[in-house]
This record gives C-alpha cells, sequence and structure tokens, in this order.
C-alpha cells in the first residue's frame, strides 16, 4: 500500500471530527486512474461527485451526484492570554495558562456520592416529563454559552413528576420486564400494548449470497423509544459503553452544550449509568474531556478510559484536558453503594503523551496496550500532528511512561487511529490497520508475521467498518480467526462504502482473507458476539465515513451472521429499525441475552431538530432514544426456553484449565448445554475493544433431563482469556440463562 495514496485520500475529508483538512486535487492518467473508488477521471483530474465504476456495486451504495461541502474553519486554538470562549472566536481556554491559574482553582470537584438520599432532591412538577422535553426546555435557553437550570417544561401532559439530582427517575417501560414480549416499531397504546406478550414475530428475510437460502429462526423487532414511549434513553449521547459488573451500563461521553442530566453544580453530565432493569439513568461526572477516548477493563474489575481531547472552558470550566487522561469506574456485583459514583482521576496519573482516538488491548500478564492517536486534534495528514506509538499501562492501570514507535501505524498514516487489535492465542497480537494487518509482538517489539491486505476499501478511522475475533474453543486448539466488515473510500458524505467482509486464521501456515458480503455496503458497522455463537452486525452507513456531517443513508436492518455455516448461507437479515445509528453509536450485550442499542450523534454539538440543507449535514439528530433487540434465541417459542435457577460453584475462576461447577434448571426434551465465557469490552466507534468470548469444556450433561449439574473446564492460559470481568452464559439448545459475572484472576 502507498502511503501517499493514503494521504490524498485522508486529505479528502472536509470533516474528520473537530480536525480541518486541507483541499486537494488529485491528478490522474485516464489510461491508468488512480482515483478512488466512485471518482472518475477526466481531463487529467479525479472528479467529485460522479461515479465511475458503479457497475461494480449495487445501485445501493453507489455515488450519487451531490453538492460538494464547502470547506470549515480551522480548529480553535489555544489561548493564551486568558480571553477564551465563545466571546472570543471559540478559542479553547489553555489549561497551563497563569491568567486562568485563579479561576482553576475555583473548579467545583464532585465526590463520589455516598448514596443516593444524601443530596437533597430537587423536584420538577412538570407537564410532559421526559428526558427530550427536559433537553428542549434547556435548548430554548441555550441563548448564550453558558447553561441555565431547568425551571419549565410545555405543558403535554399531566401525568408525571420528575425528581432530578444526580439521576432521572424514569418511568419503567412496559414492555421491557421480559425480552419475551414481542416489540414493535411503533408501539401501540399501553392497554394494548399490555395484551402483547408473544405476538407473531415478523417474517425473517434471509440474504441470498450464492444461490443458497438460509432458514432462520424468527425473532423480533426493535423497540425504539417513540413519541408514544419516550422514557428509554440514556441521558447522554452514547459515544462509548461498556456492561458492568452490576448489570448496567456506563455511556461515556465528551463535553457537550447540553445533554439530558445535570450534576449537583449545575453543569450538564457527559456520562451516566443505564439500569436495564429499571430503565433508570443517573449522572455521572468526570474531570477531563473523554472524547475519542479508548478503553478497557483492568484485571481487577475496574473500567477504565484513556486519551480524549481538549477542555472547552466556554461551556464546562470544571472539566479539563483529557488528551493524556486516564478515567477509572469501579463497580461490583454485590456493593451496591459503589452504584452512581463518578469517575475517579488521580491527580498527576497521565499516560505517557497525549492520545485521541487510541485503541487499548488487554495483554495476558494484565497489562494494558495502548496504541495510536492524535496528539492534538490536527490535521493527520501532517506527521507531527500524530502519534504512531504505543504505550504499556501496567495492571492496575498506571503508564510506564514510555512511547514506542510503531511502523505499521506510522506507514498507513493518517489511516493509523483506532486499530483493529486482538489478543492470539500465542500471546500476541493482531493488528489492522487501514487494509494492512500483521501479527505484533509486544514483549520483544517485532513484528512475527506481516499478513496479506484485505481486499476492498479502507476499514480503519475514518473508514471504519468492524472487527470481531470469532469465538474460541478447544477444538481446534483456541486458534484464533478473526473477521472484519465494512469500510469505506474516502472521508466525504460522498463515499461509497464497502459491503464485503473478510476473515482471517493469523496463526495458520499461510494465512489469507476468506471475503464474503453483506446485503449492503456500510460504514460505521459494529459486530456483537452473542452466546448462541452467531454475531450481531447493527448501526452504520450506506454512504459517507466517520466524522461530524459526512454519513448520509442509514442502514437500518440488523444483520445476523453464522459462522458454523458454509461460504454463502451464513447471512440473513433481520428487523429494521426506525433509528438512524451512525457516528458515535453503541451495541452492548446485556445480561439477559438481548442486545441494547444506543448512540449517534454525528453533530459537533447536539442538536434536537434536524437542519436539512447545512454543510456539514445535520440531517440527523444526537440520538438519547435507546432500543434493545431479542435475537432470534429468546424470540417466539423460544421465550419460554431459557434456562432457569443458575447458580455456580465460584465466581473467582483463573484461566489454568481448573474446573467449576454449574447448576441450573433445563426445559423437558432438552438436547445440548454450552457454557460460554464472554468478555463484551469498551464499546466505541464500531470498535469492541478487549472483546472476546470462549466456548468451555464440560462434563455430566444429560440430554432430555430438567435438573442439570455440569463440571467446566476453564481456558488453559491467559492468552485465552486474560485476567478481568466475564459473563458465563449457560445456553440449553441454544437458548441462554440470565448471565452472572465472574472474576478472571
Amino acid at each position: 500500500m502507498k502511503t501517499s495514496a493514503l494521504a490524498l485520500g485522508f486529505a479528502l475529508g472536509q470533516v474528520y471530527a473537530n480536525i480541518p483538512f486541507p483541499k486537494v486535487h488529485l491528478r490522474c492518467d485516464n489510461g491508468l486512474s488512480s482515483c478512488f473508488r466512485g471518482m472518475p477521471c477526466e481531463d487529467g483530474e479525479c472528479i467529485w461527485g460522479k461515479s465511475s465504476l458503479g457497475d461494480l456495486y449495487p445501485q445501493s451504495f453507489r455515488r450519487s451526484e451531490a453538492a460538494l461541502p464547502k470547506e470549515l474553519q480551522p480548529r480553535a486554538l489555544y489561548s493564551t492570554d486568558g480571553s477564551c470562549g465563545a466571546a472570543n472566536g471559540g478559542t479553547i481556554c489553555d489549561p497551563n495558562s497563569k491568567v486562568l491559574a485563579a479561576q482553576r482553582l475555583l473548579r467545583l470537584r464532585i465526590p463520589p456520592r455516598p448514596d443516593q438520599t444524601a443530596v437533597a432532591v430537587k423536584t420538577l412538577v412538570v407537564r410532559h416529563a421526559t428526558p427530550m422535553a427536559l433537553m428542549e426546555a434547556a435548548a430554548q435557553r441555550m441563548d448564550t454559552a453558558e447553561s441555565h437550570p431547568i425551571t419549565a417544561v410545555p405543558a403535554v401532559r399531566t401525568d408525571a413528576v420528575v425528581q432530578t439530582h444526580l439521576q432521572l427517575n424514569l418511568q419503567q417501560h412496559p414492555l421491557r420486564k421480559s425480552p419475551s414480549w414481542a416489540y414493535q416499531p411503533r408501539a401501540p397504546p399501553p392497554a394494548q400494548r399490555r395484551q402483547m406478550a408473544l405476538a407473531v414475530p415478523p417474517t425473517v428475510e434471509p440474504f441470498v449470497a450464492t444461490g443458497h437460502r438460509e432458514a432462520v429462526a424468527p425473532h423480533t423487532v426493535i423497540l425504539p423509544a417513540s413519541s408514544t414511549n419516550p422514557l428509554v434513553e440514556a441521558g447522554v449521547p452514547a459515544m462509548h459503553a461498556g456492561l458492568m459488573q452490576n448489570g448496567r451500563v456506563i455511556f461515556l461521553d465528551k463535553v457537550e452544550k447540553l445533554t439530558q442530566l445535570k450534576l449537583p453544580n449545575d453543569q450538564f453530565a457527559y456520562s451516566s449509568e443505564y439500569d436495564p432493569a429499571t430503565n433508570k439513568v443517573e449522572a455521572l461526572s468526570y474531570e477531563t474531556n473523554a472524547f475519542c477516548s479508548g478503553g478497557a477493563f483492568l484485571a481487577d474489575g475496574r473500567f477504565v478510559s484513556i486519551g480524549g481531547n481538549a477542555p472547552l472552558d466556554f461551556l464546562d470550566p470544571t472539566v479539563g484536558d483529557g488528551f493524556n487522561g486516564i478515567r477509572y469506574l469501579t463497580r461490583s456485583a454485590t456493593d451496591t453503594s459503589l452504584n452512581g459514583q463518578g469517575w475517579s482521576e488521580p491527580p498527576g496519573n497521565k499516560i505517557a503523551s497525549a492520545r485521541w482516538y487510541a485503541s487499548v488491548q488487554t495483554m495476558p500478564d494484565s497489562t494494558l496496550f495502548v496504541a495510536s492517536g492524535s496528539l492534538n486534534g490536527l490535521d493527520p495528514t501532517k506527521p507531527e500532528n500524530n502519534n504512531p506509538t504505543y504505550e504499556v499501562l501496567n495492571a492496575q492501570g498506571v503508564s510506564n511512561g514510555r512511547n514506542i514507535p510503531m511502523e505499521i501505524l506510522r506507514k498507513n498514516q493518517p489511516y493509523y487511529m483506532y486499530p483493529f487489535i486482538h489478543l492470539l492465542n500465542n500471546g500476541q497480537l493482531f493488528v489492522q490497520v487501514s487494509k494492512s494487518a500483521e501479527i505484533f509482538n509486544v514483549a520483544t517489539n517485532t513484528v512475527t508475521k506481516a499478513l496479506p491486505d484485505i481486499p476492498g476499501d479502507y476499514r480503519t478511522y475514518p473508514n471504519t467498518g468492524g472487527s470481531v475475533l470469532l469465538p474460541l474453543s478447544s477444538g481446534n486448539g483456541y486458534a484464533p480467526e478473526v473477521m472484519i466488515c465494512g469500510g469505506g473510500a474516502y472521508q466525504d458524505i460522498t463515499s461509497p462504502t464497502d459491503p464485503s467482509c473478510g476473515r482471517i486464521q493469523p496463526l495458520a501456515a499461510t494465512p489469507r482473507w476468506e471475503m464474503d458480503s453483506m446485503h449492503e455496503g456500510r460504514g460505521m458497522v459494529e459486530g456483537t458476539l452473542l452466546p448462541d455463537g452467531t454475531v450481531i452486525w447493527v448501526n452504520g452507513a450506506n454512504q459517507g465515513a466517520q466524522g461530524f456531517g459526512v454519513a448520509r443513508t442509514p442502514t437500518y436492518h440488523v444483520l445476523i451472521y453464522n459462522p458454523v455455516k458454509p461460504l454463502g448461507q451464513r447471512w440473513s437479515r433481520g428487523p429494521k429499525s426506525e433509528i438512524a445509528r451512525l457516528y458515535h453509536s453503541v451495541a452492548v450485550l446485556l445480561l439477559d441475552g438481548t442486545l441494547m442499542i444506543a448512540g449517534s450523534n454525528p453533530v459537533e454539538q447536539p442538536i434536537l431538530k434536524p437542519v436539512p440543507g447545512k454543510v456539514p449535514s445535520e440531517d440527523f439528530v444526537t440520538e438519547f432514544r435507546i432500543e434493545i433487540y431479542t435475537p432470534p434465541y429468546l424470540s417466539g417459542p423460544n421465550a419460554s426456553k431459557r434456562p432457569t435457577g443458575l447458580t455456580l460453584s465460584s465466581k473467582s475462576l483463573k484461566a489454568d484449565g481448573s474446573t467449576f461447577t454449574v447448576r441450573f434448571t433445563a426445559p423437558a426434551g432438552n438436547k445440548v448445554a454450552r457454557v460460554a465465557l464472554y468478555h463484551g469490552g469498551f464499546v466505541t466507534h464500531s470498535l469492541h475493544m478487549n472483546h472476546r468470548m470462549v466456548f468451555l469444556d464440560t462434563t455430566g450433561y444429560q440430554a432430555g433431563a430438567t435438573s442439570q449439574i455440569l463440571t467446566v473446564k476453564m481456558p488453559p492460559n491467559r492468552n485465552v482469556a486474560h485476567a478481568g470481568p466475564y459473563v458465563v452464559y449457560v445456553t440449553v439448545d441454544g437458548v441462554p440463562a440470565i448471565g452472572q459475572f465472574v472474576s478472571v484472576a
């Protein structure tokens, strides 16, 4: 791959989050075009807005004739004299400025709240008590750069009271009591909804790839929180997410001009804790801007966010520079006093260098491998702005202070950020950047093997697709196989997206990519492993790229991938959502085996209503609604076949081949049971960092018996299952019991 071509492709983009890009004109030879896909060569220049290769791609993802985006103003720079904020051209207040030192001393730091009753509760009697209504009221008051308290909401209904301090007490969703409910795209009236259990699911549309058709079990469609049922919402834009040991989901966002939640200091919250059991969401505090960070779970179970972006003092003077920040969050399956406590950031504890858009991988020795990132958020076509290095944090999440150059990142600039990284069963790493891949030995700082480039378009930021490490098992010696789907040609709203998917066994004697195809081209598509071994792919766009206002044509369908089927029979299409999930969306598997889908904030600051005709595009709003997708294994007749009464002999496990016991009650007539060790990881930007699942060996299963006792064998070492929190899922005939968190030490 040619570095110069990469740099030019990246320069074609007009918006890269808040990074400006120079406009360049690509030259070409009519006889041998050097243009990017979708750009014809005419009179020696690559032409925007036309498709020369449309015959190679289905109409669904051909590039359309569209107006070119206008040039953007450069990113606001740090102020050094104290004149900063909205009143001074949007300049950013320098965190090291002596002029602002006195002001910095007055920053309000919010200690963890010891319980949910220690803070006085402010009660708002409102006539439309929903988070969106609260946000609309806040938006009406955003006539200056400062935030205002919410005091009133327009009258719509008269049956709700909202109590707000660190949480919005959201009413429980009437259909969220059990995954057996058949969710509908448009929720009917409440009385009818209560009668809808086990309604007839929609017909599943199989994907016809090479003449084969696949029969797929029926499954329920996605439930959006619609205008008739608007109470399932995240509180903040869901840029990052993770499932915690208390069964709740943590959302983490950047500094915004408004969210749905406020902290006791009257600033908006940029992180929240969502409880799927009650549909309540609490505001969480943090100290440094977590914008586009990486993350992982530490061996002791703490959730860590690494890197970020600059402060925005004119929006919130209490949040500092996050470029080299490390944030920690602690939750427990048994200690409820930790619930609702904010992120901890010990003073002086920083990573070795600024990193924005860094990837993180837990190693077998429990250290964290942290790679890539921008140094300053400026033009990535200029190497001085980039950080093509890695560093290592110890098991406690503290950096060793060394930045080590990494060649695959350097040579693939500017497509070097948010690389796909997977831990292999030999303790080394699979690393994918742009189209390039390799096996990297962290211990020796060497490339063990250069892998073949994946065919198709660019696969990493800003044309990120998605990647998963397919389920591991002892049947093939825990041999790893990596799957990558989607991507795009360049960073612009006109970019076509790639429908292809590649699978590779990196440790094979002769690794090669086995190519397959989704139903349509997708960028920002993300894959999530399910306990039955299938992979769910959701979210994304059919045109455009990652960045603010540079994507359109959302892809709404759920795609289901069965990795054990023959090539050409692996894909089927599931239900269709009504909510666009573009830039900054997430998907997280919950303990009950359903998939939570949230996020989409494809604009620089939140908007609540679309603004057609804007450049960059503001056609899609900041999305706060949460959806719950129920896979086929819990739909239709399967909804009543869930194993129950699951108990584990121990929840403190070791990856050393030792055993533990599981007991459960299975439906009569059962035929097979499996146990999966599942790690959801840190989810952001269609990456699921550290995501992995291992099918464990078992003995003792008795076909047909309702009372089951299985002896379960753990993986042989931490190359297969690194330390940290996992969920044990037991499936009977593919139907999962409620998962239980364990700790792998």
